[in-house]
């Protein structure tokens, strides 16, 4: 087994004990939305990258299918997202707020950044860390803004 494969594997058992730790029973729904709607934002974006040849992801499942990292952007990443929504500071200051964005999409670029040098799950040709970073911003802002959306129609039906 190469290192990349063990790094997969370390990354998915990490995500779901943060799941587990961090999302309390009453909030799993929530986790739920956000995950989905997540994985339709990166999907997009993860093969839009992918295939006017932003980035490569040399290791990959599904390498037939597609070029995208499929384990990235259709369970990492959403699981990620999940964790940011569940634990979004929303009654805190516009400073709070704006931190756990940048906490959150600081410490995935830097990661990120890492396994771009280091190994050879993903290789940047016309891609940059700080695209990374407002990609991951934007992701995490539109799956919020979707959330709060989705949670205000269902208070208002019930």
């Amino acid at each position: 087994m190469n290192l990349e494969n063990i790094i997969y594997i370390m990354e998915v058992i990490f995500i779901i004990f943060l799941l587990f730790k961090f999302i309390p029973k009453s909030e799993v729904y929530k986790a739920h939305v956000a995950f989905l709607s997540t994985q339709v934002i990166t999907w997009l974006i993860g093969l839009v990258a992918s295939e006017y040849m932003l980035v490569e992801y040399p290791i990959r499942m599904f390498s037939y299918s597609n070029k995208a990292n499929f384990l990235f952007e259709f369970f990492l990443l959403p699981c990620i997202c999940a964790l940011f929504i569940v634990n979004y500071p929303e009654k805190k200051s516009a400073f709070s707020r704006f931190m756990h964005y940048f906490y959150y999409c600081t410490s995935l670029t830097i990661c990120e950044v890492v396994e771009e040098r280091y190994t050879n799950i993903l290789k940047y040709i016309h891609w940059n860390w700080y695209l990374s970073w407002i990609t991951l911003f934007i992701t995490f802002y539109l799956a919020r803004k979707y959330c709060s959306w989705f949670f205000k129609k269902i208070r208002i039906i019930n």
